[in-house]
């Protein structure tokens, strides 16, 4: 397995012409460490050092020093590190993917390095690599990485992973380059977030952005199954429980409590982030002593602000923003010999951490966004002896299943400040029968089960795309087919219209047959060993003003119209129409309900398009339109029918299979094909017999023998037909 980061979970300092190697500081590299060690698996990541700043030798020492570690590094210079991870990571993606708009830097620039190290690191997992290795993607800095792989190696077992939250559509959308994000997300098999919200976001600018529909959170890419699921991130929750009890966590809890005597002690632990609300969980408590004045010497918030991208200007306001804010707490509500805000503007050891977290009565813990918030998750773990009181933003992804923790609106001062006092109140039965929850649920589901479910889901999502693949028409079957079909003297060709002989997205929907199709057809026509039959859903009046000369059969309205070569056209049998005065309205309704939808009208069906609506919109609309005609239709031979982007109403008894049968009923067929790409063929293809080739455009569920990619590879196909077998 490779795991595959923008930091190695060890870096590299230079001090005086020397190396070190530290543990870098973050929750991927923290929560990952302990299952990393548990596979053969290998990391890839900067090692937090310049190239520019070390020599050729020192680079070379790295590098073999990393790989004693199994680590590969993918080295960056001064400039690259500025553009691609100060720059467009947390100037571009990090803002606006927490809801910060304002903060958003577009910056072309800053775009090209992202792409270039993109690239960088799909160089060093090419050359690392075997095609079919298992390669997990951490996080939003790599976030093209997914496609780039998959280009230099189909074969590979990808999942990525975005530890941040994905916004929704309406935020996404501003991204200058939101295409190109969502199809590197998508060169991945599996792609988790923490969140079923973030996954629904995520659906939703696939479809609107990219016009890609999902069953379930199966997306079909190409000729792969990519699936779309929450993974809750867990934490090493035996590390934490059982630290509380190591001597410098208990010499550092009597430290602390001696200074500060039986205070209550409330902690606020966060990098130092805009996005982290750090600055409206200080208001809260300054509002909180200002309206219960009693508590004032008898409670202390330690307030630990992380250093984070220190170079980056907001930061930098934050931090002057924050320490201002601190003071006047201070100098407002403080008395000689106490302060109410303890503040710390540091990294601290595990032990130390440990200790902050055991020695708190109330932990607040309020981010604005947040992608999940391990330090809650942390918090309950040290709570060994079972009291102690969360407060939670409910914009955190840990929110989801910390329920029984203090859920606040982080924006809402008056609620948190309100919480606090909850929190100060709270018996302790009640804490510690609230906690007993929380850390059952946390034990259960921790980090290495976190991780071994991303990689069950992501070998099941291998084994999917895998069964789909032994129906896939490949060269040999492709040959045999074309065999076959040269050493036969009475042939039947069965062939859909829309989206197999043509395709929306490279034509319009109402332009009729490009040139090259129509000489393909004819050529088939012509062959007096082809009865070729042309199906489709369409009125008859279409068909035959674009098809009528070449000489085949047509079916229209799926069904219901039949011409026979040479002939005119008859109905299958005599259907009833008067049901359409009742229906009509209806879709008349939702039409104008849903607006860029419409109706089209048969002589035997109608039909509601919405091609064109909110596909959101359009989706609800149509779950409520075919409930609604299900319950009129009850006692009627109607059927409702939903395809691709329409709700189609029509007679029962209508459909291609039956329609095909005045021609498979011909005995002294040596030669059967048909092809179709959504459910209107299915009856088709279960009326063919066994001998038959039935072909499915499209990788969905089907009772077609094979799979091809698209309207081009089956135009290759018929192409290859009517050349002779020795040019094939």
């Amino acid at each position: 397995m490779f795991i595959v980061s923008n930091r190695l979970p060890i870096n590299v300092i230079k001090i005086s012409d020397k190396l070190s190697y530290c543990p870098s500081v973050g929750g991927l590299a923290t929560g990952l460490a302990s299952f990393s060690s548990a596979y053969k698996s290998q990391w890839i990541g900067w090692p937090g050092i310049a190239d520019d700043e070390i020599t050729k030798r020192q680079k070379q020492q790295i590098i073999h020093d990393l790989h004693q570690k199994n680590c590969f590094p993918v080295f960056l210079s001064r400039q690259e590190v500025e553009d691609f991870y100060e720059g467009f990571c947390n100037k571009t993606i990090w803002p606006l993917f927490h809801y910060f708009p304002l903060y958003t830097v577009y910056e072309d620039s800053f775009w090209q390095a992202y792409k270039r190290i993109n690239h960088y690191f799909c160089d060093i997992i090419v050359q690392t690599a075997k095609p079919d290795d298992c390669i997990w993607i951490h996080d939003y800095q790599l976030m093209l990485l997914p496609e780039l792989v998959r280009k230099k190696l189909p074969h590979a077992k990808i999942g990525f992973f975005l530890h941040i939250p994905f916004p929704s559509f309406e935020l996404f959308r501003i991204l200058p380059w939101r295409e190109e994000i969502l199809h590197g997300l998508l060169g991945a098999d599996l792609i988790g977030f923490h969140t079923y919200d973030y996954v629904r976001h995520f659906l939703s600018s696939a479809c609107r952005i990219l016009g890609l529909d999902h069953s379930m959170g199966s997306l079909t890419i190409a000729n792969r199954i990519v699936k779309v699921d929450a993974f809750p991130m867990g934490i090493d929750y035996e590390r934490y429980s059982g630290a509380v009890h190591k001597p410098k966590v208990q010499k550092n809890l009597t430290a602390i409590r001696k200074k500060v005597g039986d205070r209550k002690i409330i902690v606020s632990i966060d990098r130092l982030d805009y996005t982290k609300g750090i600055v409206q969980r200080l208001e809260a408590f300054r509002l909180f002593l200002r309206d219960n004045p009693r508590y004032k010497e008898k409670v202390t918030l330690i307030l630990l602000a992380v250093p984070s991208r220190t170079g980056v200007d907001d930061y930098q306001a934050l931090r002057q923003q924050l320490e201002g804010l601190v003071g006047r707490i201070n100098g407002e509500h403080g008395t000689i010999g106490w302060v109410p805000v303890w503040y710390l503007y540091r990294a601290v050891p595990f032990e130390k951490l440990i200790s902050l977290y055991h020695v708190a009565d109330v932990a607040l813990i309020t981010p604005l966004r947040d992608g999940m918030n391990l330090i809650a998750k942390e918090f309950i773990a040290t709570k060994t002896d079972g009291t102690g009181v969360l407060i939670l933003s409910e914009m955190a992804g840990a929110a989801s299943e910390l329920g029984e923790a203090i859920i606040i609106n982080a924006n809402d001062k008056e609620s948190v400040a309100h919480a606090i006092k909850q929190a100060l109140e709270m018996p302790l039965d009640e804490q510690i029968q609230r906690n007993h929850f929380m850390q059952q649920r946390l034990s259960r589901y921790n980090v290495t089960r976190w991780a071994h479910d991303f990689i069950d889901m992501l070998t099941e999502v291998k084994k999917v795309q895998q069964r789909i693949s032994v129906h896939k028409l490949t060269a040999p079957r492709l040959k045999k087919l074309t065999l076959d079909y040269h050493q036969s003297e009475n042939r039947l060709l069965l062939l859909d219209y829309d989206g197999t002989l043509v395709s929306f997205a490279d034509r319009p929907e109402r332009a009729g047959p490009d040139n090259e199709l129509l000489t393909l057809l004819e050529q088939l026509a012509h062959d007096r060993r082809n009865n070729l039959v042309i199906i489709s859903g369409r009125d008859k009046n279409t068909l035959e003003h674009w098809l009528g000369s070449l000489g085949a059969s047509l079916i229209a309205e799926h069904g219901a119209w039949i011409r026979e070569k040479n002939h005119p056209w008859k109905v299958i049998e005599l259907l009833q129409d008067d049901w359409k005065a009742t229906i009509r309205p209806i879709l008349e309704l939702y039409s104008d309900r849903t607006p860029g939808s419409a109706i089209e009208e048969k002589n035997f069906s109608l039909v509601w398009h919405f091609r064109r609506s909110d596909p959101e919109l359009a989706y609800i609309r149509s779950q409520e339109l075919k409930d609604t005609i299900l319950n009129f239709t009850t006692n009627l031979n109607i059927g409702v029918y939903e395809g691709s982007k329409i709700i189609e109403v029509k007679n029962i008894h209508i459909n291609k299979g039956r329609a095909a049968q005045i021609w498979l009923a011909n005995q002294n067929l040596d030669f059967i094909l048909a092809a179709g790409d959504d459910y209107t063929d299915e009856d088709l293809f279960s009326a063919l017999p066994n001998s038959a080739y039935s072909i499915k455009i499209g990788y969905s569920i089907s009772h077609a023998k094979f799979n091809l990619d698209s309207v081009q590879d089956f135009r290759l196909l018929l192409q290859n037909l009517i050349n002779k077998p020795e040019n094939f």
